[in-house]
């Protein structure tokens, strides 16, 4: 490879990294992995010792048997198993990282993104209300001039609605 064709892909590869979005992606990754340890840590400490109270502490041990005899664990069971509490323990997990991470990061960050916008639209609509006046006055001004351009005997100008006068200026 040529040297201009290695600067080529290196800046490539750099435009890709420094866009936003895989920025926001890597950031994602990173906040998700912290918040999964959070969230493990919260079933395993809080959610399990309350299924526990009921049951067992441990979701995986709860099972059905489809086809028995369902005997023994690990590669010595026999029957056909359905691990229906790994699959609770698994569910109860997605749901908690999925309202952690909305109720702390996915709402707020919306509040304060409406926050902003409105604060843009209220600029934007100050901005508005000045040029309406400036137009106004601009308005008050003409017809001023054309009253007394009447008043000093000269030729007679009138503004129609666009703001023409008699003689087209």
């Amino acid at each position: 490879m040529s040297d201009q064709e290695k600067t080529s892909l290196w800046q490539g590869f750099k435009a890709f990294l420094m866009r936003g979005n895989v920025v926001d992606l890597a950031v994602a990754v990173v906040i998700g992995a912290a918040f999964t340890n959070i969230v493990n840590s919260v079933v395993e400490g809080v959610i399990n010792p309350l299924v526990g109270a009921f049951g067992t502490q441990n979701l995986d041990s709860y099972t059905s048997c489809l086809k028995g005899p369902c005997e023994g664990t690990g590669d010595a069971a026999t029957g056909v198993r359905i691990l229906w509490g790994s699959v609770l323990g698994a569910t109860l997990q997605f749901v908690l990282t999925a309202a952690v991470v909305y109720f702390l990061m996915v709402l707020p960050m919306a509040k304060y993104l409406a926050r902003v916008e409105a604060r843009r639209k209220a600029k934007e609509g100050a901005h508005e209300v000045v040029e309406v006046t400036e137009l106004e006055v601009l308005k008050e001004i003409r017809d001023a001039l054309l009253a007394e351009r009447a008043q000093g005997g000269g030729k007679s100008l009138r503004a129609d609605d666009d703001g023409r006068t008699d003689d087209g200026r």
